[in-house]
């Protein structure tokens, strides 16, 4: 450290203000690759992951002796923790705590062509492993 402020020390006002100018252009130059590291990057872009995909959970259900097979992404709306659940492939079902039964429930418009039975198991998995 104390070789580069004497060097700059050396240099006039000027130079100084023109040798950090080349410095701070070199570094930030995107046509100016600054390792090897950098000349291998590929820039093509990728599938794109949202973060909530780290959090799925899925899982399989016997439910009046039909298997599902669930999926449930968690998403925060005004400061509580919902999911979005599909089974079977399904479209999916907006899951929330109902304060009033004590479990979570579907509350989208769809809700209602879900069965009962299915509605609590999910319910219910999802409370046990949250």
């Amino acid at each position: 450290m104390a070789r580069k402020e004497n060097k700059e020390r050396s240099l006039g006002p000027k130079q100084t203000h023109h040798h950090q100018q080349q410095r701070s252009r070199r570094s930030f130059d995107p046509n100016q690759p600054e390792s090897d590291v950098d000349q291998n990057r590929d820039d093509r872009p990728g599938p794109e992951l949202q973060p909530s995909d780290f959090n799925q959970k899925s899982f399989s259900i016997l439910v009046d002796n039909v298997p599902y097979m669930i999926k449930a992404v968690p998403f925060s709306f005004n400061g509580e923790t919902r999911y979005r659940v599909s089974f079977n492939g399904s479209p999916e079902h907006v899951f929330t705590w109902d304060a009033s039964l004590s479990q979570l429930r579907a509350i989208n418009d769809d809700s209602s062509t879900m069965p009962d039975s299915l509605e609590i198991a999910i319910s219910q998995k999802l409370q046990s492993i949250t």
